[in-house]
């Protein structure tokens, strides 16, 4: 019976990966913050095996940094990372969108507009994290409906260094009314085909987001942020 229930090892560390990945994501852990294994194995019932694997591959997306003498911290970036990232962010994701209008099916469209009215419930009801779940799901979307590989690969590892800070960037509730109404653009601009006007759009929501997120760290809204480089 045991052999039966017993969750096979691959399962479960993706799973305790995908928990880990979203306490960090949605702030309970801090940005450097040390990753205290014996109170997180406590947390989230499993053994500290899966829970080393699951740092090893948040480390290698970029939000969890492996220190000598300190152990595995949640990273966390200076003004000008934040500033180069979302330059890169802006102009693969830009890319991106003007290759999907062109290349996405009516089945692609379908699946991302169904989305859209899921995360316009969420934000509806003021519900971040599920909100925040669907957008990424859709930007996820976007990326594969252009149909290059390499620039999806590309995009998800950039992407991933700016999951917690993308997911702050709706803290400010204008900033976040904001965020859906070029949702609803975006959706638009798919269904008409217009490659260019995808580009533009997504360039001009990722600097609305780069924007959003120095407001808070300026203002020392993020934990543990790192002070801007010289």
């Amino acid at each position: 019976m045991a052999e039966i229930l017993s969750i096979p090892r691959q399962v479960l560390h993706q799973e305790v990966t995908v928990r880990l990945r979203q306490r960090i994501v949605e702030g309970h852990i801090a940005p450097g913050a040390k990753l205290n294994e014996r109170e997180l194995s406590e947390f989230l019932k499993v053994s500290r095996t899966p829970l080393r694997e699951a740092i090893k591959m948040l480390a290698a997306e970029g939000l969890v940094e492996l220190l000598p003498n300190r152990g595995a911290v949640v990273a966390e970036l200076s003004e000008q990372d934040v500033i180069d990232t979302f330059e890169v962010i802006a102009g693969l994701e830009g890319q991106a969108g003007e290759l999907a209008a062109v290349r996405i099916t009516d089945e692609e469209l379908a699946e991302i507009r169904a989305l859209h009215y899921e995360m316009l419930a969420a934000f509806t009801r003021r519900d971040l994290p599920t909100y925040y779940r669907i957008n990424a799901q859709i930007h996820g979307r976007i990326n594969a409906a252009a149909r290059n590989r390499v620039l999806t690969q590309t995009w998800s590892t950039v992407n991933a260094r700016l999951q917690a800070l993308r997911f702050r960037s709706n803290f400010d509730e204008g900033k976040w009314k904001r965020a859906v109404k070029e949702h609803d653009k975006m959706v638009e601009l798919l269904a008409a085909h217009d490659g260019p006007g995808m580009r533009a759009l997504l360039n001009t929501h990722l600097v609305h987001k780069r924007d959003a997120v120095l407001e808070l760290m300026r203002n020392g809204q993020l934990a543990g942020q790192r002070k801007a480089e010289a």
